[in-house]
């Protein structure tokens, strides 16, 4: 299984964090926010990862080799990053989507059995990961279900008609990396896309075969857009040091 960590943005919401570092490298109770996602990803099993970069690139780089040695996480830079969302940086990426595949926002800090439950879910194409709450607000990125199947997904959907939440974590299997690669090379012919969401394309998608979800409703996870996040994620990543004392100790 490969995942593909979208991280070319400078996260300019997370100012003064960002004004010199990429929003990836902000550290997080000792650790950058990459490296937390890669040893979560390993945890589970995932071993071939890439990032895409573009912000500071360099900085993110360095990080990875020092940390995970020469090619232990594949970089991909994505020279548009000023000027394109994040659909265009899976556009830079879709020479990796030849096989079964993880998307994996930059800001999504998760605790190793969402990923888990994930993988354990049924072999569809397309699988998004959602979570439940009291109620949403402008910035969650929302979906409208049928059951498990999704029937819409974006931030500006009626909150009358909302289900739950994406986390930012995708699952495409089987027939699911073709068709999102392709449907991604199609909507980029458009000039206007440089200033889209590539969840919009699973809006699209949704709308002419069937895509998937995976609640992980109960398990810990963050998004981290704003220095208000920064608290919750320091709380997610306690809870993966915490994991791993205990692990350690059961292992004496």
């Amino acid at each position: 299984m490969k995942a593909i960590i979208l991280s070319a943005g400078q996260g300019k919401r997370l100012l003064p964090y960002t004004a010199e570092r990429p929003k990836c490298t902000v550290p997080i109770n000792g650790q950058a926010m990459v490296e937390w996602q890669i040893d979560e990803l390993i945890k589970c099993g995932v071993e071939d990862i890439c990032v895409v970069v573009g912000y500071g690139a360099d900085k993110v780089e360095q990080l990875l080799y020092d940390r995970y040695g020469q090619g232990g996480v594949r970089t991909i830079f994505n020279p548009f990053y000023s000027v394109a969302d994040n659909l265009g940086t899976c556009w830079i990426a879709r020479s990796e989507m030849t096989e079964d595949f993880i998307i994996l926002n930059g800001d999504t800090l998760f605790q190793a059995p969402v990923l888990e439950n994930l993988l354990a879910s049924e072999p569809r194409p397309v699988t998004v990961t959602i979570d439940r709450k009291n109620s949403y607000d402008g910035d969650d990125m929302k979906v409208i279900l049928d059951g498990e199947r999704l029937v819409r997904i974006g931030k500006d959907l009626p909150l009358d008609q909302v289900h739950a939440e994406s986390i930012g974590m995708l699952l495409f299997r089987g027939e699911g990396p073709e068709l999102f690669r392709q449907t991604v090379e199609d909507v980029m012919r458009n000039p206007t896309s440089l200033k889209r969401w590539y969840l919009s394309v699973i809006d699209e998608l949704a709308q002419k075969s069937p895509v998937w979800t995976c609640c992980i409703e109960g398990l810990v996870w963050g998004e981290v857009d704003c220095p208000a996040d920064l608290k919750h994620a320091e709380k997610v990543v306690r809870g993966i040091a915490e994991r791993q004392a205990g692990d350690m100790r059961g292992a004496v």
